[in-house]
């Protein structure tokens, strides 16, 4: 074996840089976001059910926070959103199908199976193409405030609403509802329907009502942890009724950007109309040499 010494310097052990904090902060996030989601597979093999969609909704939440934090300590990496992607597909597209599986499909056997594997594989199509249009230059301005289909996490947490109705008490609907309800909610998440994202609104709280937004906050807090199956009923519920205003506004804001292209083309120069058979040289009067 050739010895490593300075006359190889191709030859030299690869040395690597060293790694700021900051950017492994976000992605511990998602690393426990992905281990909510396992968890959470594990729980509905077990038949505990409520802990297993409380991990669900703990790892959507990791899912809002990872970014951000990410974006205000500029931790942001390709890794990082490489690994984002994949605890996506897991926590919001294997684990609700599983878990939809667990507790009522599988009485329709195959069928039921069928609706949980569609659930998951349009998770996973849904970030794939979310992932391939990040950067479409074609993508008008103000699209970026717009989803393309309902978003993963919110599909996983809008698919469970048979589930948690049923922790309510609520007649528990026939299996053949609940297949036909995962199949809608997996339609959605790969549709072209616009949905509002509101990413590029920048809310700014007034100094006199930042005590009320904190008290507001740990209010919707309190009644999450004391009225869960509740509140997450009433905004799945919530959230279905709003998608057709998210489709409105961008048809409002494509008809108005299509207004707005045609009166740009009418301020334009018009060319000088060209004959056929004649040339620029057929109207320029002026000789071709002086003598």
């Amino acid at each position: 074996m050739m010895p490593i010494d300075s006359k190889y310097p191709e030859l030299r052990r690869r040395r690597f840089r060293q790694i700021p904090v900051r950017m492994l902060v976000p992605n511990v996030i998602t690393l426990l976001a992905i281990c909510a989601g396992l968890t959470a597979i594990r729980l509905s093999t077990e038949g505990r059910m409520e802990l297993a969609v409380a991990a669900i909704v703990f790892a959507a939440a990791l899912d809002g926070i990872d970014g951000r934090i990410a974006r205000l300590i500029k931790g942001q990496s390709k890794f990082g959103a490489e690994l984002d992607s994949l605890a996506d597909f897991v926590n919001f597209g294997v684990a609700p199908g599983l878990i939809l599986y667990f507790w009522q499909l599988h009485d329709l056997g195959n069928g039921g199976w069928i609706a949980a594997m569609v659930f998951a594989i349009s998770g996973g199509l849904r970030l794939a193409r979310f992932n391939a249009s990040i950067d479409d230059p074609n993508k008008p301005a103000f699209a970026a405030n717009y989803f393309t289909g309902v978003p993963a996490p919110a599909g996983a947490i809008t698919v469970l609403l048979p589930v948690y109705l049923g922790f309510l008490g609520v007649t528990t609907p026939p299996a053949t509802l609940t297949a036909f309800y995962t199949l809608l909610i997996a339609f959605l998440m790969v549709s072209r329907l616009p949905v509002f994202s509101g990413k590029t609104m920048r809310m700014r709280v007034p100094p006199e009502m930042l005590l009320p937004v904190f008290v507001s906050v740990v209010f919707f807090i309190a009644l999450l942890v004391s009225y869960p199956w509740h509140i997450l009923s009433a905004g799945s519920v919530l959230y279905l009724i709003s998608l057709p205003w998210g489709w409105k506004t961008y048809r409002d804001h494509a008809r108005a950007a299509e207004a707005i292209v045609p009166a740009e083309a009418s301020t334009s120069p018009t060319p000088p109309p060209s004959y056929p058979g004649v040339t620029d040289a057929d109207h320029d009067d002026r000789p071709t040499r002086l003598n």
